[in-house]
């Protein structure tokens, strides 16, 4: 397990109750963790991204170019007889340059196994050739693929094989509230006994970290902003039949009496991270893949943890699909501070938001679906 830091103070600090139902706003004591947060990121020559998975597969998209970014598409492909898939979830595939050097990495998987592979194998992309996974946190939708595709494709990859996580809130049991108030699971939570069998390592840290020497992760993410964790699922922790989070693993001991006896609390997601990459001196790559922690303090948090205040590009699911109207225009305020050169929405990102983009930011805003590739250079 990698270094994490005092999760109890970082809790009491944001100003967050393990049972409340909204993160606060309240501003992030950047004095003692904060301090802890900057880390030595490298920096890279060439980020590709391609979106293996997403919710839709639009073949009449034309590519494009960009300052410093070219667009492909994946058309029709009637005369393979196979064509791509997508589902609710995302699943995305990342080539970085650094000189001579050359990472490739899997970014969350999907819900399905068989969605996942189908796309893989359409898009050429070969397993062997995986430095590491990383998983940004434990909804189904980015993990669901997960378990099927090494119990398919494990053989083929390299042997010390990693998987970054974000924290130990990953193998945690989460649920959905019904009309009637019972509770239903909301998919399976990821079982580290399959990972070990499948000789995967787990490389769980709530504090930033590097990976293999090109990408790095924000860590978990102060909540500073306007920003809050819009409502949705529950989380329960403890282990239960060798399934679940284990509280003892954390780094302190936050938990109520109600939590340690099971009971389901809104998840407040201090688990999630994002995955970025510094591109030369055009500035960072910020893929946040689903973006519950708010995508203002994500990125803020980019720039705290690398030193690096110019954002070029944001990358990858926003949640604000189920954000008031209000609440997604502050939103918009904030995120036009940073003067990023290219936003690319994924996945929850939400059609209100896009459409939002597409008045004030137009020339920032590029569309994304399943099969897209995304050249960046520096």
């Amino acid at each position: 397990m990698a270094p994490t830091f005092n999760r109890r103070r970082f809790l009491q600090q944001s100003g967050i109750a393990g049972s409340s139902f909204l993160a606060c706003s309240i501003p992030f004591d950047r004095s003692a963790i904060a301090a802890q947060a900057k880390i030595n990121v490298p920096t890279v020559d060439q980020l590709i991204i391609r979106q293996v998975t997403d919710g839709s597969h639009d073949v009449f998209l034309d590519g494009a170019e960009y300052s410093g970014l070219t667009v492909g598409r994946t058309g029709p492909l009637g005369s393979v007889g196979k064509t791509l898939e997508s589902e609710w979830g995302l699943a995305l595939h990342l080539e970085s340059k650094k000189g001579q050097e050359t990472r490739r990495y899997l970014l969350d998987f999907g819900f399905m196994p068989t969605t996942y592979q189908n796309n893989l194998s359409i898009l050429n992309i070969d397993v062997a050739q995986i430095d590491a996974m990383i998983v940004s946190h434990g909804h189904y939708d980015h993990i669901g693929g997960l378990t099927g595709f090494l119990e398919a494709q494990r053989p083929l990859m390299r042997k010390d094989l990693k998987l970054y996580l974000g924290g130990e809130d990953d193998f945690c049991n989460r649920f959905n509230r019904k009309a009637d108030g019972s509770l239903s699971n909301s998919g399976f939570a990821l079982d580290r006994r399959k990972l070990r069998a499948m000789n995967v390592e787990p490389v769980i840290s709530e504090a930033p970290i590097v990976i293999e020497g090109h990408a790095f992760t924000t860590g978990a993410v102060p909540r500073t902003s306007i920003e809050h964790v819009l409502p949705q699922t529950l989380v329960k922790f403890g282990l239960q039949d060798g399934l679940g989070c284990d509280p003892k693993s954390y780094a302190d001991h936050h938990f109520t009496d109600a939590e340690l006896a099971g009971a389901a609390v809104p998840d407040q997601h201090w688990h999630e991270h994002a995955t970025c990459f510094r591109l030369g001196d055009r500035g960072l790559v910020v893929i946040s893949s689903c973006g519950h922690a708010g995508i203002i303090n994500t990125l803020r948090r980019a720039q705290e943890v690398s030193g690096t205040e110019k954002i070029y590009a944001l990358v990858g699911g926003f949640h604000l699909a189920p954000a008031p109207d209000d609440y997604l225009r502050q939103v918009m305020a904030e995120l036009k501070k940073f003067d990023i050169e290219h936003v690319l929405p994924m996945h929850c990102s939400g059609a209100n938001f896009i459409d939002l983009a597409k008045k004030e930011m137009p020339e920032k805003l590029v569309q994304c679906t399943t099969g897209s590739s995304f050249n960046f250079t520096a």
